[in-house]
């Protein structure tokens, strides 16, 4: 399946399970896609992608090196049969031109006469149903309904669409990141915390990091700089602080990710194709869904068990919140799954009903330790695994990235007796079906939990109980 972050096409993802989809925000170069222990072995690096900086929709990861022909070509010049201009035959805009009166009388003095006549048939009949109308009106009263109050009169409660969209939307921001060469997109974001942090994706910001521009707009308008905390590629979960943030800033509430089940109604704000404070609905339609996708700067991919929403997200939305009815954020809207080019003139997707969201949980985590010491940390297993697309699980390979060990000497893997060739098939209760949805699911985790990893080997089922190591920064 294909996807693209922030509106742009990206390559595919390494597995079945992890999900093609497309970020919201602004597009970005592809970049091969190494096999090798990311997010489990320290010196391993995850395959890398394309993304664009600023918003939603990404593709599944793949083995094999992304495809050089991305992005894909323009669509045609107009949606439209006539080319777009308007100006071809029957096509729209086009001139319409008077007949030529006939000559001649024939019988036109009759026809004439008889309109004439009409005319004044009807002229009667309307004076006679004015008559009757209004007599009736005056002796039964009109039959008209008046509203008892204005729309905006109405009470909003704060279980609808419109009080959640009224609570939330004071605390998210619509986000413009620029590189120093000029290159960059929109995204949003929403309000941490009083101290001014800002949670987005790391896709939106990514053009800024070094040295770039970023700047917040608030609904009223108002617009602050800001400065990148810290970054996640491999989450692809950035914070941003605002410079002179206001005292009045009211962070939005977390709700709890793992609580959520389908079904559950879902909001999301954003702005798609750069059209600010924009708020969609649906409901969530699936959860854990294993979804691989490229960050802005095309360096490495980002791997997320993540929340399935219908709610239209579209290039712009990428960092902005996933709310429940109740106005707690539960995820991150990252990436969508688009079926190719988007028509218009656009050379942008738009959603097609398949949004995916970055759970709050693991979002929470990954912001507060990046507010802390401005630097990603994620749980391993020390062991390096291959990402070629596969349904029969994760396969330890026989040489780990840049030739180091498969299996890190001492670590979580090693301790728990695993070894290269092995193939791993759940952890815990999640079925993995490649080395993708391993690293996601991982992922979900914190370092220092334990897990129970079931793995294949001489077509044997084994099971080991594993405590997750950790790795510090991206690289």
């Amino acid at each position: 399946m294909s996807t693209e972050n922030e509106g742009t096409a990206v390559p595919p993802a390494p597995s079945a399970p992890p999900v093609p989809v497309d970020a919201p925000a602004a597009p970005a170069p592809q970049a091969q896609a190494p096999q090798g222990p990311y997010g489990q072995d320290p010196q391993g690096q995850a395959p890398q992608g394309q993304g664009a900086p600023g918003d939603a929709g990404r593709p599944g990861v793949s083995s094999s090196a992304p495809d050089p022909s991305w992005p894909p070509p323009p669509p045609p010049t107009s949606p439209y049969g006539d080319g777009g201009s308007g100006s071809g035959p029957g096509g729209w805009g086009s001139s319409y031109q008077q007949p030529a009166p006939k000559s001649g009388r024939g019988r036109g003095g009759l026809v004439a006469a008889i309109l004439a006549a009409a005319l004044i048939a009807g002229g009667v009949g309307g004076g006679l149903g004015y008559v009757l109308a209004k007599g009736n009106d005056e002796s039964t009263g009109s039959t008209t309904v008046s509203a008892p109050a204005n729309g905006g009169d109405v009470k909003r409660d704060p279980g609808t669409t419109a009080g959640v969209a009224a609570k939330a939307l004071p605390s998210t921001v619509t986000i413009e990141a620029e590189s120093t060469s000029g290159e960059g997109g929109t995204g949003t974001g929403f309000v941490f915390d009083k101290q001014g942090h800002i949670v987005t994706n790391n896709h939106v910001v990514a053009d800024a990091v070094d040295g770039g521009k970023l700047t917040a707009t608030f609904p009223t308008g108002k617009k602050y700089d800001a400065e990148v905390v810290g970054h996640a590629q491999g989450y692809d979960v950035a914070v941003i602080k605002l410079k002179d943030a206001p005292s009045d800033l009211k962070p939005l509430t977390l709700g709890d990710s793992d609580k959520v089940a389908v079904g559950d109604s879902t909001i999301a704000i954003g702005a798609p194709f750069g059209l600010s404070d924009t708020v969609t609905t649906g409901i969530i339609s699936a959860k854990n869904r294993p979804v691989a996708s490229s960050d802005g700067s095309g360096s490495q991919a980002s791997y997320m068990s993540a929340l399935q929403t219908d709610a239209s997200i579209n290039p712009g939305n990428s960092g902005g919140p996933l709310l429940d009815a109740r106005g707690n954020v539960i995820g991150i809207n990252s990436a969508i799954q688009s079926t190719g080019n988007g028509g218009f003139g656009t050379g942008q997707s738009g959603s097609i009903g398949l949004g995916f969201a970055i759970p709050i949980n693991q979002a929470k985590y990954v912001a507060q330790e990046l507010i802390k010491s401005g630097k990603p940390v994620y749980a391993k297993i020390g062991a390096s695994v291959s990402l070629d697309d596969g349904s029969d699980g994760a396969q330890i390979t026989n040489q780990g990235a840049g030739g180091a060990a498969p299996v890190e000497p001492g670590g979580p893997a090693a301790k728990a007796g695993l070894k290269p060739g092995d193939v791993i098939t759940k952890l815990d209760d999640r079925v993995i079906d490649s080395g993708p949805t391993l690293i996601g699911e991982i992922w979900t985790h914190q370092p220092g939990d334990k897990v129970t990893i079931t793995y294949e080997r001489d077509g044997k089922q084994h099971t080991a109980d594993v405590t997750l190591g950790s790795r510090v920064g991206d690289n």
